[in-house]
């Protein structure tokens, strides 16, 4: 993921898609394990991934399902780092769950739906509104 734009700019190229039509589903230290979000654009609070997307994409207007894994009990940027890319703590049904969830808002998305994990408004809804 921390590079993620060396493939995913190409790609948006190759397709000729608008930068709000690009769809990322990242991890989120920032929301508590199991939540799930949904938004256009927004800050990068540090995430390399987001970093690199924003640099190859040239702007950080994309559709965005922000998957919630807690945060670490450290600031440390060494201990963070260690738990964003170790095992999850949390029993497999519950990682299973959240990642099937997150595919869910995903494809809400896709389908013009928007899903429960989007707030109205947050992303386009229905044909035409992009």
């Amino acid at each position: 993921m921390n590079d993620a734009g060396r493939s995913v700019g190409p790609a948006r190229g190759a397709y000729r898609l608008a930068l709000d039509r690009v769809l990322v589903i990242h991890d989120e230290i920032d929301l508590p394990f199991g939540e799930i979000r949904s938004r256009v654009g927004g800050g990068l609070a540090g995430h390399n991934g987001l970093k690199s997307l924003r640099h190859s994409l040239g702007g950080s207007e994309f559709v965005r399902v922000r998957v919630g894994v807690g945060r670490p009990d450290s600031t440390d940027p060494e201990i963070v780092a260690a738990y964003v890319l170790g095992r999850f703590s949390e029993p497999p049904a519950e990682v299973a769950s959240l990642v099937s969830r997150a595919g869910d808002a995903a494809a809400a998305i896709v389908a013009g739906e928007g899903g429960d994990a989007s707030p109205p408004g947050t992303v386009p809804q229905g044909p035409g509104s992009r």
